[in-house]
């Protein structure tokens, strides 16, 4: 039996939750570029879950770009999936069973253009929302009244144009535009990208008005694991337990939050499904929210990436279930990065709640989150993420912090590649060869190449363009990092152990 709407009467799967037929017939008040599985499991789930509660009454019409999933799938389905949430929360067990039902259909750019620039003049349209990747939030200076354009913004300036044109200027039929992707101020960002393709356009200034005053262009943050799609095994184990088939099927994490940032009344009303959904955060400032997620969350990954790897380590799950290496990224959090992430704006409590969901979320079992996925680009996530750490701590007089130092060191021992034939770095440890995806990997390669340990550092941690700083300056730096790495050679379990024995 295949999800659809005509099989969900016939489900009767223990514990899963079933949208009503009412809900099917909602209208449609979310445009969607992108059919990836993140929004699918964070925005379109708040949205479903809102509907279910009789608060946003509303479905999502997407707008699929690539080529990478077909959508007869999402036609077969009547744009109904299974979102299976899976992992701990407050330390207990999570394991539900959800249908969704917030898309109502999805259309493709390239063969169904006029019928989005048609949904553009619906005037039950009130939400923009787009994940389409970093990429998709840049300038191609095109014209938009191509059949499709190619940018992401072009094809949501054509869509402004067509509803402005439609409602002949009426400020009252404004959006409300939430762009997903991990840039940061992503709204901001989109707004100015927008106003300069107007003007290479040629549009009307009144346009370019209204679209400035009549539009609110949110700045957002999204945080939940959505691995995906379930691999083929794992996928035919629960359809045999649900009795129905799911080719959209996706896995996510129970955590959840989309900080939303914006002060207009209009706004926070349109907005409606925050009501139902607690961790839907709609706030004039959504800073704190990034400042917990790139320290506490991002910064702890990269710190621990590199060092789980060469504990031997493949996933977040594997180094979390031994007991070491658990108690290291808790010191890590709880003891060195928490008391520099505390501040005025971010009391005591705030960052320690946050700081025990991400246990919580290390800990998941259901994921499989690989550690050499998480160290793509690993130089410029050290330099975003973790150097503003160590400059704050030096800047509170502190002690040089053991597990960042030694997270860090290790970081600067995984960039010690090898070039192959192909212009490809690599990186072996034990008897595994791991491809180092960093667009400063030749430089780090260069800096290490025919260097002992400490000229090779000295020389890395000098180099302002990638730090910012010169972090030779930071007094001891250099020397424990050296000493940390001629340890981590012959060994990172036990250098990770030692830090823990008394009188260390």
């Amino acid at each position: 039996m295949q999800l659809n709407s005509q099989s969900l009467t016939f489900i009767n799967a223990p514990g899963i939750e079933l949208p009503q037929e009412a809900i099917l017939s909602l209208p449609e008040k979310v445009l969607q570029f992108g059919t990836g599985v993140l929004l699918r499991g964070l925005p379109d789930f708040f949205i479903d879950q809102a509907n279910k509660k009789a608060v946003f009454n509303g479905r999502v019409v997407v707008i699929k770009s690539t080529a990478k999933e077909n959508i007869d799938i999402f036609s077969k389905q009547d744009g109904l999936y299974t979102i299976l949430v899976r992992g701990i929360e407050d330390g207990k067990q999570v394991n539900k069973t959800i249908i969704n039902a917030a898309i109502s259909r999805v259309l493709t750019a390239n063969e169904n253009w006029n019928e989005i620039l048609l949904f553009a003049a619906n005037v039950d349209l009130k939400i923009i929302i787009s994940n389409t990747t970093e990429v998709g939030i840049c300038l191609l200076k095109e014209s938009i009244f191509l059949n499709p354009p190619n940018s992401f913004p072009a094809k949501l300036l054509a869509v402004l144009w067509n509803r402005y044109k439609h409602f002949e200027g009426d400020i009252e039929m404004g959006l409300v535009i939430i762009p997903t992707e991990l840039v940061s101020e992503n709204g901001k960002l989109l707004k100015s990208i927008l106003n300069e393709l107007a003007l290479f356009n040629q549009l009307d200034i009144e346009f370019i008005k209204w679209m400035n005053e009549a539009n609110d262009f949110c700045n957002s943050l999204v945080d939940r694991i959505v691995p995906g799609k379930l691999t083929a095994d794992k996928k035919l184990v629960e359809e045999s337990l649900l009795g129905y088939q799911d080719d959209l099927m996706i896995l996510c994490e129970p955590y959840s939050l989309w900080a939303i940032e914006s002060s207009k009344r209009k706004t926070i009303e349109t907005l409606s499904f925050a009501i139902s959904n607690p961790t839907v955060k709609v706030v004039a400032d959504i800073n704190s929210y990034k400042e917990l997620k790139l320290r506490l969350l991002n910064g702890t990954h990269s710190f621990a990436c590199a060092l789980a790897i060469f504990c031997g380590f493949g996933t977040v799950k594997e180094a979390m279930q031994a007991d070491y290496f658990r108690q290291f990224v808790k010191e890590l959090m709880f003891e060195e990065i928490k008391p520099l992430v505390v501040s005025e704006k971010l009391d005591e409590h705030s960052v320690q709640v946050f700081a025990e969901q991400v246990i919580d979320r290390f800990s998941n079992d259901s994921i499989e989150h690989q550690w050499i996925n998480i160290s793509m680009q690993y130089s410029s996530k050290m330099a975003i993420r973790n150097v503003p750490l160590f400059l704050k701590n030096k800047d509170s007089h502190r002690d040089l912090p053991k597990c960042m130092m030694l997270g860090f060191a290790a970081y600067l021992l995984f960039m010690k590649t090898e070039k192959n034939t192909d212009g490809l770095y690599y990186r072996s440890i034990g008897n595994k060869t791991y491809q180092v995806n960093d667009e400063k990997a030749e430089l780090l390669y260069h800096y290490w190449f025919g260097k002992n340990t400490f000229d090779a550092v000295n020389t890395i941690l000098c180099d302002t363009v990638i730090w910012g700083n010169n972090l030779n300056d930071i007094n001891g730096f250099s020397e424990k990092l050296v000493a940390m790495i001629e340890n981590l050679d012959q060994g990172a379990e036990k250098i990770v152990r030692s830090l823990f024995e008394k009188n260390n």
